[in-house]
C-alpha cells in the first residue's frame, strides 16, 4: 500500500510541477512579442538553455540531471528493498516460532541462516544471548534493531541529499547564468540591452526551477519511505521479542 501511494504522490509531483514550467515557458514566449525580441526567442530553446551559457553553465545542468537519474534510481531502489515481506517473511516467523515451540533451537537458528534478512540478523543476536538472560537478550536486540536501521537508511539518506542539493546547484546555474547576463550588457544599448537582460535572466532561472522540480519529490519521498522504513524495523523488533517470549517461558518452567 505505501508502495502505491509513494510511486503515486511521486508521479503526481513530477508531472504537476513539469507541466507548471512548461506553462510558464510558453507564456514567457507568448509574452515577449516584438522584432528586437525575435532572435532571441528563436535560439532560448532547451538545447541553448543547456548548452549555450558556457562550459560552467553546462557543467552544472549536467549535475543537475545527474541529480535526477539519482534521486529516481534511489526511488526506485527504496521502493523494491523497503517491503514487509523482505524484512519480515512470514515463512521465517513461523518457523522459527514452530521450532521454539518444540524446543528446537537449533532447527530455529537453522531457519534463520536459510532466511537472511533483518529479522534473521535481529533473531541471531537473540540466540547467541541466550545463556545471559532475558534482560540481556532484550538488550542486545534492541542494539541489533538500531543496527539494522542504520543499514536500511543509508541509501535511502541519499535521497536526503539529492533533495537538499539540487536546489543549491540550480541556485547556483541561476547565479552564473545573472553573471553572465550582466556582463553580456555591455555591447548593448537601448530598448535592446533591456531586451537581452530580460531573456537572459529568464533563462537563467531555469536552473532554479529544475533543481526544486528535482528536490520537491526527491524530500517527499525520503520522508514517506524513511517513515515506513522506521515503522518496518519497529515491527522487526516486536516480532523478534514476541518470539524470544518462548524462550523465557521455556526457561521458567526449567526452574
Amino acid at each position: 500500500m505505501m508502495k502505491k501511494r509513494c510511486w503515486i504522490l511521486v508521479a503526481l509531483m513530477f508531472t504537476g510541477l513539469l507541466l507548471a514550467g512548461n506553462v510558464t515557458f510558453a507564456q514567457g514566449e507568448e509574452g515577449a512579442a516584438g522584432p528586437e525580441t525575435e532572435q532571441v526567442q528563436e535560439t532560448a530553446g532547451f538545447v541553448e538553455i543547456v548548452f549555450g551559457g558556457g562550459p560552467v553553465n553546462t557543467l552544472i545542468w549536467l549535475m543537475i540531471f545527474a541529480t535526477s537519474a539519482a534521486t529516481l534510481a534511489l526511488i526506485i531502489d527504496a521502493l523494491i528493498t523497503v517491503k514487509r515481506d523482505k524484512l519480515i517473511p512470514e515463512e521465517l516467523v513461523e518457523g522459527v516460532r514452530e521450532s521454539l515451540n518444540q524446543g528446537d533451537l537449533d532447527a530455529a537458528v537453522e531457519a534463520c541462516e536459510a532466511n537472511p534478512c533483518p529479522l534473521s540478523t535481529i533473531l541471531m543476536v537473540g540466540f547467541s544471548n541466550i545463556t545471559e538472560g532475558y534482560e540481556v537478550i532484550q538488550e542486545a536486540i534492541a542494539s541489533a534493531a538500531e543496527i539494522e536501521n542504520e543499514k536500511l537508511m543509508q541509501r535511502v539518506n541519499y535521497l536526503n541529499l539529492c533533495g537538499q542539493i539540487s536546489p543549491m546547484l540550480g541556485l547556483l546555474g541561476t547565479v552564473v547564468g545573472m553573471v553572465r547576463a550582466f556582463a553580456g550588457l555591455a555591447g548593448a544599448s537601448g530598448a535592446a540591452k533591456a531586451t537581452i537582460l530580460a531573456s537572459a535572466i529568464s533563462t537563467a532561472l531555469w536552473t532554479t526551477a529544475v533543481g526544486l522540480i528535482i528536490a520537491v519529490p526527491a524530500l517527499l519521498s525520503y520522508t514517506l519511505i524513511r517513515n515506513y522504513a522506521t515503522r518496518l524495523v519497529l515491527e522487526v523488533e516486536a516480532s523478534v521479542v514476541d518470539l524470544i517470549k518462548i524462550l523465557r517461558n521455556a526457561e521458567v518452567e526449567e526452574e
